[in-house]
C-alpha cells in the first residue's frame, strides 16, 4: 500500500464519524457522465525503421466510456473535511482484430492479444480540507489542470494522478499551487504506472511543485510555476496573459508562455533507463534533458469571430519535455499502449506536437460561435500550424519540417430533454518528414452529463 492509499484509508476512517454534519451532504454533487467516441487514424506513410512494425495501418475503433462522480460538501467547523469519488468504465462497442493496433502504437483502449480488450475500469477517491481559503486534497482522482502539468482528457476517459494537492487563496487576487504527485492512472489504463518522460524505461514517484497564478487586474493574469520530476527535470515556467477590451464586441487578447527545463539527477548523470528521447529529435547531449521554449500567441475577437496567430521557438539544445508515463500493463497483462499525456501549448494539436529541437512553428486558428447568427451551442473553428527548422537528429544535415491542418465543429443542446448534449467532431491533416507518420485523425465524440444531486 502506498502513502497515499494508506493516508487516503485513515482519513476516510475519521470523517465517517462527521459524515452527518452539516454540509457534507447538504452539498454534494453526484453526476454520471457517457463519452460515446469513434476514432480513425489512417496512417498514409510508416516514418522511418524505428516505427512499430504495425504503425502503417487504418485504426478505426469506437467505444464507450461512463463517468461516475460524487463530489462531498465539507463538514462544518474550523476545518470542514470532505471526500470526492470517481468511478470509471470503458466498453469496447466495435473495431476489432485488423482495426486494432497493439502495443504503444495504440492508445485509444487496452489491448487483449491482438486485438482490443472488451472492457477496463477502475475506481479511486480523494479526501479533502478545507481551512479559510485553503483547500488540501488526498487521494487517486486527482485531475491537475496547470501550466507544467495537465491531464490528458483526449481520449474516451481522462487520465488521473495520485499524491497531494494544496490550493490557496489567501491573498486577495493570487491563487497558490503546490504539491506533490506519485503515480498516474492512463487515459486507457486500470491501474496505476510510475511517473516519466518519452523514451525513459524507468520511472519516478515524485513530481512535485509550486506556483501561483496573481490576477493583478481583472484584464491581467501572471504566472509562475516550479516542478521537478526527480531524476529526470526540473522546470520553471513564466505566463502572462493580457486581454485588452477594445469595444463591447471586441478585444485583442495577448498570451505569452516560457519554459525553461534541465536535468535532474540520474538523467543528468546518464544512468540507463533515466534517458529522454528528445522527442525523437536532436540534443547537444543525448538523453539529457535541456530546453528553453518560448511561444507568443494573439488573439483578435470580433462579435462571433475569433482570429488568432502565434509563433513557438523551440531551442536547439534538446526537445520540449513533459511528464508522461510509458508503456502499462494491467493486472491481467493485457497491453494497455501509451499512456498519453497533455502539455500546455497550443501546438499540443490532434496529431503533431511540434516541439523537438530547434523547431520555429507558426500558427494561426479562426474560430466562429454561431450565437451571433442566433444558433447558441454551435461553434466551428479551423487551424494551421507549420513547423520549421527542426535539427536533424545526428546534428547534422539539412533541416525537417512538419504541418498540420486541424477543423473542428461543437454543438452543445441548449434546450429540452436533451439538454446538455453535446457532439464533437474533430479532424486532423499531419505531413512532415520527421519520425511522426504522415496521417489523418478523425474524432467523432457524443457527450452526456446527467446530475442527479
Amino acid at each position: 500500500m502506498n502513502k497515499s492509499t494508506l493516508a487516503l484509508a485513515v482519513a476516510v476512517g475519521v470523517m465517517a464519524q462527521q459524515a452527518g454534519a452539516a454540509g457534507f451532504i447538504e452539498d454534494s454533487k453526484a453526476s454520471i457522465s457517457s463519452r460515446t467516441m469513434y476514432y480513425d487514424a489512417d496512417v498514409r506513410e510508416a516514418p522511418s525503421s524505428t516505427a512499430p512494425s504495425n504503425a502503417k495501418n487504418r485504426q478505426r475503433e469506437t467505444a464507450e466510456g461512463l463517468k461516475f462522480d460524487y463530489l462531498s460538501g465539507f463538514t462544518q467547523g474550523t476545518v470542514g473535511f470532505g471526500i470526492d469519488a470517481q468511478a470509471l468504465v470503458g466498453i469496447h462497442l466495435d473495431g476489432g482484430k485488423g482495426h486494432h493496433p497493439t502495443g504503444n502504437a495504440n492508445s485509444f483502449f487496452p489491448s487483449d492479444g491482438d486485438a482490443s480488450a472488451d472492457e477496463w475500469s477502475r475506481a479511486a477517491a480523494n479526501v479533502k480540507a478545507r481551512f479559510s481559503k485553503t483547500e488540501a486534497h488526498l487521494g487517486g482522482a486527482l485531475q491537475p489542470n496547470m501550466p507544467i502539468l495537465i491531464a490528458n482528457d483526449s481520449r474516451l476517459l481522462p487520465q488521473t494522478f495520485d499524491g497531494g494537492t494544496i490550493t490557496s487563496k489567501e491573498i486577495d487576487n493570487v491563487t497558490f499551487n503546490l504539491g506533490q504527485l506519485e503515480h498516474a492512472q492512463g487515459r486507457a489504463s486500470s491501474n496505476s504506472t510510475g511517473l516519466s518522460v518519452n523514451g525513459a524505461t524507468q520511472d519516478s514517484n515524485q513530481f512535485r511543485y509550486a506556483g501561483a497564478d496573481w490576477k493583478v487586474t481583472k484584464d491581467l493574469l501572471l504566472q509562475y510555476y516550479y516542478a521537478n520530476l526527480e531524476d529526470f527535470y526540473k522546470q520553471n515556467f513564466l505566463g502572462l496573459v493580457h486581454v485588452y477590451p477594445i469595444a463591447p464586441n471586441q478585444s485583442f487578447k495577448t498570451d505569452i508562455r516560457y519554459f525553461d527545463s534541465s536535468s535532474d539527477g540520474k538523467n543528468g548523470n546518464g544512468t540507463a533507463g533515466y534517458q529522454f528521447n528528445n522527442n525523437s529529435g536532436f540534443a547537444k547531449t543525448p538523453g539529457e534533458v535541456d530546453n528553453k521554449t518560448w511561444s507568443a500567441t494573439f488573439t483578435y475577437t470580433l462579435g462571433g469571430s475569433a482570429f488568432l496567430l502565434g509563433h513557438q521557438r523551440v531551442n536547439d539544445d534538446g526537445g520540449f519535455v513533459f511528464l508522461n508515463q510509458g508503456s502499462l500493463i494491467d493486472s491481467q497483462g493485457r497491453q494497455e499502449g501509451a499512456g498519453g499525456s497533455s502539455f500546455y501549448s497550443f501546438t499540443d494539436a490532434t496529431v503533431g506536437s511540434f516541439i523537438r529541437a530547434g523547431e520555429n512553428t507558426t500558427y494561426g486558428q479562426y474560430s466562429y460561435d454561431f450565437a451571433s447568427l442566433g444558433v447558441p451551442g454551435l461553434k466551428a473553428s479551423i487551424a494551421y500550424l507549420d513547423g520549421r527548422n527542426i535539427k536533424a537528429t545526428s546534428g547534422s544535415g539539412p533541416d525537417l519540417n512538419e504541418h498540420e491542418t486541424d477543423a473542428r465543429v461543437d454543438y452543445v443542446i441548449q434546450t429540452g430533454p436533451l439538454k446538455g448534449f453535446g457532439t464533437t467532431l474533430r479532424h486532423g491533416t499531419y505531413t512532415g518528414n520527421t519520425s511522426t507518420a504522415d496521417q489523418d485523425q478523425t474524432r467523432l465524440i457524443f457527450n452526456y452529463t446527467y446530475s442527479f444531486m
